[in-house]
């Protein structure tokens, strides 16, 4: 296994570590700053892959591409924000993520939010968008091995229509509510709910009309930008 992989695999374990600590209501670990502790692990996540993108990508085309998949879908959000919790961004990073791989999937998502919210307002919510998205689409990389339906298509937009908003309401957790126990977790993800529920049914009218095409149309791209290396023999 390679280096990366194994320090991507260790900061996400002491991520989610570092979120289930607080929840299980340990007092004497009440001392510790847990906004500022998610916050770091999520910088860190973040650099990690881009990092792990930089070493992979095969092309200042390829590189160009997810650039572009990324400021595509950002554009794509700015035009539904007053529509609560819509985001036909999260169906196309699910496609691109599906089409060109994890890492290439992870950079379209956390390009989308950083992006967006130059024209939405940037905060604190922006580093936990960028990992909800980010993952999203790292998500549809590995399950590119597979050949899904529409049907599955559907089901993994709806899911992440929810993974989202679990993802994203954890930063108001850690920072702005006391104490971070399991119930205040439950509560504060229950306050989200039916925002999160937009968002999922969102994703899959998007997924059920636009989904099986949208992948068709980037599968040509990658055809089109894949790098082919032909051996040559030795007379």
């Amino acid at each position: 296994m390679k280096k990366s992989y194994i320090f991507l695999i260790l900061i996400i374990v002491a991520g989610v570590v570092a979120f289930l600590i607080p929840a299980l209501d340990i007092s004497w670990l009440g001392f510790l700053n847990w906004g500022v502790i998610s916050t770091i692990l999520a910088i860190l996540v973040c650099a990690a892959l881009f990092f792990e993108f930089e070493s992979k990508a095969t092309s200042s085309k390829e590189i160009a591409l997810i650039a572009m998949l990324g400021t595509v879908s950002a554009v794509l959000r700015v035009p539904f924000a007053a529509i609560p919790s819509v985001q036909p961004c999260t169906y196309l990073i699910i496609c691109s993520g599906y089409v060109f791989g994890p890492v290439a999937g992870f950079a379209v998502g956390a390009i989308t939010p950083l992006v967006s919210n130059f024209f939405l307002g940037h905060g604190p919510w922006t580093l936990y968008q960028m990992i909800a998205w980010g993952f999203a689409g790292l998500s549809a990389g590995f399950l590119g091995k597979f050949k899904l339906n529409r049907l599955l298509l559907i089901a993994l937009g709806v899911l992440w229509g929810y993974l989202y908003g679990f993802i994203t309401s954890l930063w108001f957790w850690t920072s702005f509510v006391y104490p971070l126990t399991l119930k205040t977790l439950i509560v504060t993800q229950m306050n989200a709910v039916w925002f999160d529920t937009f968002h999922a049914v969102g994703n899959a009218v998007f997924m059920g009309i636009l989904g099986m095409k949208t992948i068709a149309v980037l599968e040509r791209f990658k055809r089109r930008f894949s790098i082919f290396v032909i051996g040559v023999h030795d007379e």
